[in-house]
């Protein structure tokens, strides 16, 4: 999803036309925009979740081949 975002973000500067204090000039780049202000900080929550259950697993396991 992150990367979905950065591309709608990078796609928006250079090929839609960009944006300004009022938002992007055109119905394309405004579509671009809507995507990359959603799939940016929800793909960063995702990962950040996805990061923490991985360490979770990866202390749970390391616990159970101790022999506690």
């Amino acid at each position: 999803m992150v990367g979905t975002g950065l591309l709608a973000a990078v796609l928006l500067v250079t090929v839609l036309g960009g944006y300004s204090r009022t938002g992007a000039s055109t119905n394309t780049g405004w579509f671009a925009l809507i995507v990359a202000l959603m799939c940016i900080p929800f793909g960063l929550m995702l990962l950040a979740l996805g990061l923490a259950k991985w360490l979770k697993n990866r202390r749970e396991s390391s616990t159970a081949s101790d022999g506690r």
